[in-house]
């Protein structure tokens, strides 16, 4: 089995005979829902794979490669009367510059548009009989000579439009930057270059030679600004049939899984753990309300899958570097209005994120200058994958969540960057972490949150202050996926004030410790002391005050219920070591370890 792992060519991928998750039963379907889709997906989706699949499914030129291409497939057994009855025309949009003013984007998307062009005309020059004029001044005009030319065939074209809003989301993250504000608008508004280009789409679509048409991309703000020029588009991203068009089911990935333990001489209960650490960490995509189906990421499982294969081993990263460019967008969300507090929020999961609907149709202007609540940011967040659909709450408003561990991190790494964005202290903060890892202690952790992160968050509202704000702080300095799974739903519950910390299966060779926090918040008020008067308490007089001696109790018994919890679920393997946390206001920290659990082994 050979994973195409990197591979969006259609045909190379099943001549080459890779490993190709069958999506081609959706094109029925693809075919009633409309004439011109739009089909958004976050980035590293498999978009552009299925692109390559429907050009290489409608191409007239590929009628003799049909039976080669599909014939194994689904569509293959069955096809729709459309197959192979296309001139196809394909454009990806992340081949275009952002780079410049607005006359030179311009000219760079009218040089990548005929340069497509040219291509098509000498691609089909035997059916066209002769080449296709290009206008270099206008590639408009050329992609109206394009459709003038096969008008005389019988045959109609199918535009695909690949990452339709890529080099323009590029500029729009930017956009708090005057000069690249302008560069946007020059593009998308009045007679822009797009919006000029997406009015001849709309104009000829139909009768005039443009006989379908499928836009891929991320978010719809681009479109929404596009909308007086291409109002004709059918959204399809949110409809359950399709929620799966991209991404791979559980299933599939088991009966990988099963094969590849095959091949590495792996047992059953080795095959469940792979995939109890793929679910934990890229399982969790709800792309439509109605959906029940949740949905691995499939750049994530392929990498696993491939190192898996390869090394008989899980790969020592679990976050694939191809996905490091989302922490960009995380920086770019966190300058939105209510972007920042969001973030935080998603991250301690006190409070679901919740919206009446996903907000489909907002420009760059809505975002920046409408009156808003959170509803444009969150469903950005959903749009860029960093939040998923959950649920609905008993009121009828969407639940938001985060969708997994590696998205998780994402979150933690963002919010630590932000509060500690000098590379020192990030150093100072790492080294009290292993402290931990290692050693069981915790005092270097709780000394530094007091000195350098609590400086940070003491801006934040202390009447909405809280264990679980003192958990994210915490969360956000020990995340470490490679040594641990972290937060997983199957040990502990949503929502608890504790943080678990579980050796991750491949790792236990390594003398690193699986650690249990409970976390516990005392009001200054509650401790009846004020902020000078704590600084100033050494650590026997905060453990004398009468409101954190409760609080430890409290901490003990929790710590003593979840240390159950665990060793139901790991037995023996677990070098637990348990700790309580009190956090006085945002100001002082009094932590306590709890005697290791040495569990017996099962009988």
């Amino acid at each position: 089995m050979k994973f195409p792992y990197g591979i969006s060519d259609f045909e190379s991928l099943i001549t080459r005979r890779f490993h190709y998750v069958d999506r081609t039963d959706h094109i029925p379907l693809l075919e009633e829902a409309g004439d011109q889709l739009l089909f958004l997906r976050p980035r590293r989706f498999g978009k552009s794979l299925l692109l390559s699949m429907l050009e290489n499914y409608y191409d007239l030129n590929k009628a003799d490669r049909f039976d080669a291409l599909f014939g194994d497939l689904a569509i293959g057994k069955d096809p729709t009367a459309e197959h192979n009855q296309y001139f196809v025309l394909k454009w990806d949009f992340s081949e275009v510059s952002p780079t410049g003013d607005g006359e030179e984007i311009k000219r760079n998307l009218y040089r990548y548009l005929n340069s497509r062009i040219n291509d098509f005309s000498n691609y089909y020059r035997s059916t066209l009989g002769s080449a296709i004029p290009i206008d270099h001044e206008d590639a408009a005009v050329s992609f109206q000579g394009l459709l003038s030319a096969i008008r005389e065939t019988g045959h109609s074209v199918y535009l695909l439009i690949d990452e339709y809003d890529n080099f323009a989301n590029e500029l729009m993250m930017g956009i708090y930057q005057g000069a690249r504000k302008s560069r946007y608008q020059a593009i998308l508004s009045g007679e822009g270059c797009m919006k000029a280009l997406f009015k001849v789409i709309k104009a000829t679509a139909g009768s005039r030679g443009l006989g379908r048409v499928f836009i891929t991309g991320v978010s719809p703000v681009v479109m929404s600004d596009l909308t007086s020029a291409y109002n004709v588009a059918e959204n399809i991203y949110l409809q359950p049939q399709f929620n799966d068009l991209c991404g791979f089911r559980e299933a599939e990935i088991a009966e990988v899984l099963s094969e590849i333990a095959r091949e590495c001489h792996l047992s059953g209960s080795q095959v469940d753990d792979a995939l109890s650490m793929m679910r934990t960490f890229y399982n969790g995509y709800r792309f439509s309300p109605d959906a029940e189906q949740h949905i691995y990421n499939p750049t994530l499982a392929l990498y696993f899958l491939k190192v898996f294969q390869r090394d008989c081993r899980y790969p020592r990263k679990i976050l694939d570097s191809n996905l490091a460019m989302d922490r960009g967008k995380m920086h770019y969300i966190a300058r939105l209005p209510e972007g920042r507090q969001l973030i935080f929020d998603a991250l301690a999961e006190e409070n679901p994120v919740t919206i009446s609907e996903l907000a489909d149709r907002f420009g760059v202007e809505d975002m920046f200058y409408a009156p808003k609540d959170t509803s444009f940011v969150a469903s950005l967040l959903y749009y860029f994958g960093i939040l998923t659909l959950g649920g609905v709450t008993p009121f009828g408003k969407l639940i938001l969540t985060i969708p997994n561990l590696v998205i998780r991190k994402l979150y933690a790494e963002s919010i630590r960057e932000m509060l500690l964005p000098e590379g020192k202290e990030g150093d100072m903060a790492e080294r009290a972490a292993e402290a931990l890892y290692q050693q069981g202690d915790i005092r270097p952790l709780c000394d530094f949150m007091e000195k350098k992160y609590f400086k940070v968050f003491s801006n934040r509202d202390y009447a909405s202050a809280n264990e679980l704000t003192v958990k994210t702080a915490f969360l956000t300095l020990l995340f470490n996926d490679t040594l641990y799974i972290m937060e997983s739903e199957a040990e502990i519950e949503r929502g608890h004030t504790d943080l678990t910390l579980i050796v991750r299966p491949d790792m236990r060779e390594y003398l690193v410790l699986d650690i249990l926090i409970e976390f516990k918040f005392v009001s200054l008020q509650e401790a009846g002391v004020d902020g000078k008067t704590l600084e100033k308490m050494d650590d026997a007089a905060l453990r004398a005050l009468p409101a954190v001696q409760a609080k430890q109790r409290d901490a003990k018994a929790g710590l003593a219920r979840y240390q159950e919890k665990l060793r139901r679920k790991f037995g023996d393997v677990l070098r637990l070591n348990s700790f309580s946390v009190v956090a006085i206001g945002f100001e002082r920290l009094v932590s306590e370890a709890e005697p290791r659990q040495m569990f017996p082994a099962s009988e």
